[in-house]
């Protein structure tokens, strides 16, 4: 950890090492992002491992990076669902991550001492993203004014019936970890008096939070329907449509674009802690 008059930087570089060192990976080469565009692990794909309990051990201690590296949260996420049997693709795809966090080894969070503002989230799914039960992958992040302090990536327990569900139940899961945040601030003496702005890139999910008609549709999901539109309607939460472009919780529901995923991590604040600038060499 790092700490100036107006800015704090976590980092865990010794213990990223410690992981690269395990994996015999300290002279690995690099990639750009900790997950290839073209993988799509399943449970099936390929020979089991030689080695399932060292593959488990270093999934197991990349999850604990993710406290100050959100963008290794989905990779890891995926690499976790096949810890009871892992196979060559899963190896593969963990050796990525390590290729990439070598490559990353300075990179932290930053966080400025700015004024609480507000709280605004982003939320996204990856509807039936996963090959193997075609559950949906849930991810969001939220910020305290400019300072990411809660984000997760996490496949959905229950198959959705279409879109909007899965939707609606990723706003559901959002709203109701900014509720917990409000209620932790209120009882810091920091109460906030504006309501939770939730941006999301669909606008079902957006008229539904709005619309309190149930429709045939949405019946299924009607006890998160209640909940979110409770919120809504004590004015602790608006749910706002934004463009793909600027979803940041795409990072933690899909694999990206190496551009984007290098976009979207900086919008996290997860950069080295002297970001070169631009002209210096």
């Amino acid at each position: 950890m790092s700490r100036s008059k107006d800015r704090m930087f976590l980092c865990q570089r010794k213990y990223a090492q410690q992981i690269l060192a395990r994996a015999n990976m300290s002279s690995c080469k690099l990639a750009n992002t900790p997950i290839d565009t073209k993988s799509k692990l399943s449970a099936s794909s390929g020979k089991p491992v030689n080695d399932p309990s060292s593959h488990r051990q270093l999934a197991g201690a990349l999850q604990y990076l993710t406290f100050t590296k959100p963008d290794l949260s989905y990779a890891v996420q995926q690499l976790c669902l096949f810890m009871h049997d892992p196979r060559d693709p899963h190896l593969h795809d963990l050796k990525r991550v390590l290729w990439y966090l070598k490559g990353t080894l300075d990179f932290g969070m930053h966080l400025s001492f700015t004024p609480a503002s507000g709280v605004v989230s982003y939320f996204d799914v990856d509807r039936g993203g996963c090959s193997d039960s075609r559950r949906s992958t849930s991810g969001y992040c939220v910020f305290l004014g400019d300072n990411l302090i809660s984000w997760s990536s996490k496949r959905q327990a229950t198959l959705s019936k279409s879109t909007a569900e899965a939707e609606y139940r990723g706003v559901a899961n959002v709203i109701a970890e900014t509720t917990w945040l409000r209620n932790l601030l209120l009882e810091l003496h920091c109460p906030l008096r504006k309501a939770t702005v939730v941006y999301c890139d669909n606008i079902s999910a957006v008229y539904m939070s709005h619309n309190p008609v149930h429709h045939q549709r949405t019946k299924h999901v009607e006890m998160d329907i209640h909940f979110v539109r409770e919120k809504f309607s004590l004015g602790h939460i608006r749910v706002l449509h934004v463009p793909s472009s600027f979803q940041y919780a795409d990072i933690f529901t899909k694999v990206l674009p190496t551009p984007l995923f290098v976009d979207f991590r900086s919008s996290l604040s997860i950069r080295p802690l002297l970001a070169p600038t631009e002209g210096v060499c």
